[in-house]
């Protein structure tokens, strides 16, 4: 988990496939890009560069539930990104819309208890508990649901780091 942390401090790319499949219209840590919220760039990079979309589209944050209301004005947790919000702080651009907006998720440990860990992890490092989320996919491909379909992702695209379980391939 360090090291998955460090490297998204540094402004890694990590494709992350753990446990069973996402349903719903948002990537909720099953199947997900994560990235350093607090790099700019990350958002371009991640459009242009990781997933060849437009760069409108914006990209939601994973945050420990205990720390949401330190970051988003919500009046409740959002375990399913199904609520905008207003951004509170200026220190996560990656995952801020131009409206200054975002739809987070509000993870507790033990619904994702690997997620949690990278999120506490990753706050070791940054000084947050959030990461940028979004869904393990490509432009006009569905999200990534076999083993297989991850190492094509891999292998096809720039993502720097990809875990699938217990197993990690680095670039």
């Amino acid at each position: 988990m360090k090291f998955i942390a460090q490297s998204i401090n540094d402004g890694k790319v990590v494709a992350w496939f753990q446990g069973g499949s996402e349903f719903g219209p948002r990537a909720l840590g099953h199947r997900s890009f994560l990235a350093n919220p607090t790099m700019k760039e990350m958002r371009d990079y991640i459009n242009f560069e990781i997933k060849n979309r437009e760069w409108f589209r914006p990209f939601a944050p994973v945050v420990c539930v205990e720390d949401y209301p330190r970051y988003f004005d919500l009046d409740d947790e959002s375990p399913f990104m199904l609520k905008g919000c207003q951004v509170l702080t200026d220190e996560l651009p990656a995952i801020t819309h131009v409206d200054n907006s975002a739809r987070p998720q509000t993870l507790h440990r033990e619904h994702n208890p690997l997620l949690y860990d990278l999120l506490r992890e990753f706050e070791k490092l940054s000084g947050h508990p959030v990461l940028l989320n979004t869904s393990l996919n490509l432009k006009g491909e569905p999200i990534v649901e076999s083993t297989v379909d991850a190492m094509k992702l891999y292998d096809n695209s720039k993502v720097d780091i990809l875990v699938i379980n217990n197993s990690m391939w680095v670039r």
